[in-house]
């Protein structure tokens, strides 16, 4: 269920408050309202100067995965965190002696302990549960003047504080007298205080005669107290800083224009259920030209993407991308 309002304020309706509500409820998980309002003001003889901020609650609900996967990757036993599953689940094994062993997904629960601790700690894992977070945000977005250079700006700051941030836990439990054991993944939340702040900005403006020159920069911060719960990967995947620079015309020569992007981002750590490991830093250099016939009410266009040829990694144990050529021909009636 969604509900919005909205309403205009001062002269010209230059301020105008938007505020909303949603409620959603899923079969394993209790409802959740999460209310947002936003604000945005229009300044400028021609209001193009445009500043906006906003406060929202949100949530994320468990995927079906994270609820209900029982799967052995071999490093490692999954195991999905809601109640329902631990009567689904379990395994039957055999140690060196050949003697059989099986695990429930209850006793995993019962008596498994924290992998930092090698297995001397008892493990506290509570059933899964929503995440929920808590934003802010604050942006310009309008024209500035320096001479005769026009500038489009575009900036954004958010800071975002999370509540039972959900990923994964690792546990030890053990199977037999002799001290043997398995390691499990369990699907939880953190009780740490974890928050992710950041910051895009775009610059867009034209120069020698006519050329677009843009620049973003993008830039993800995340903030997690490792040290005090030291088996639990947050899994937040993105790399800190990411550039884009932009060049090019639409009319080059007559109805010839192209575009080129240069694209970088820096080293981060990769983390899931199946494989931890570092990405690159990397690099990539995309380039387009176009050509209109209107006689023929097409467009024709040829490109390439990651023109260098470096192949790289999007997240580990993937197939590697290289370079990617094409040729197009679009017909607009």
């Amino acid at each position: 269920m969604y509900t919005q309002v909205q309403k205009g304020f001062l002269e010209e309706e230059r301020l105008k408050v938007t505020a909303s509500i949603r409620y959603d409820k899923a079969q394993n998980f209790d409802g959740n309202f999460s209310p947002r309002v936003s604000f945005a003001y229009a300044a400028g003889e021609n209001k193009n100067q445009n500043f906006r901020a906003s406060f929202q609650t949100g949530f994320r609900n468990p995927t079906t995965q994270d609820q209900y996967i029982g799967l052995d990757v071999g490093s490692a036993i999954l195991l999905g965190g809601v109640e329902d599953n631990l009567d689904r689940f379990s395994t039957t094994f055999a140690d060196g002696t050949g003697a059989s062993y099986t695990l429930t997904g209850r006793d995993v629960y019962a008596n498994s302990y924290t992998a930092a601790s090698g297995g001397t700690v008892k493990a506290d894992v509570d059933y899964i549960k929503p995440e929920k977070v808590t934003a802010y945000e604050v942006g310009y977005r309008g024209l500035l003047n320096a001479g005769s250079q026009r500038f489009t700006i575009d900036l954004s700051v958010y800071y975002n504080q999370y509540e039972d941030f959900i990923a994964n836990t690792n546990v030890i439990v053990p199977y037999n007298a002799l001290g043997e054991y398995k390691i499990f993944q369990l699907y939880s939340n953190s009780t740490a205080d974890i928050s992710s702040y950041g910051a895009t900005i775009g610059l867009n403006t034209t120069v020698l005669n006519g050329f677009n020159l843009g620049l973003n920069y993008t830039l993800a911060k995340f903030e997690f107290d490792q040290a005090s719960n030291p088996d639990f990967e947050a899994g937040f995947n993105t790399p800190e800083h990411k550039v884009k620079l932009q060049f090019g015309k639409t009319n080059l020569f007559k109805n010839v224009g192209f575009n080129f992007n240069a694209r970088w981002q820096d080293e981060y750590r990769w983390e899931s259920t199946f494989v931890d490991a570092t990405i690159k830093a990397r690099t990539i250099l995309d380039a387009q030209v176009n050509l209109t016939v209107p006689s023929m009410k097409s467009i024709f266009k040829i490109g390439g993407a990651n023109l260098m040829g470096q192949e790289y990694l999007s997240a580990p144990g993937i197939g590697a991308i290289g370079s990617q050529y094409y040729v197009s021909w679009t017909i607009n009636n």
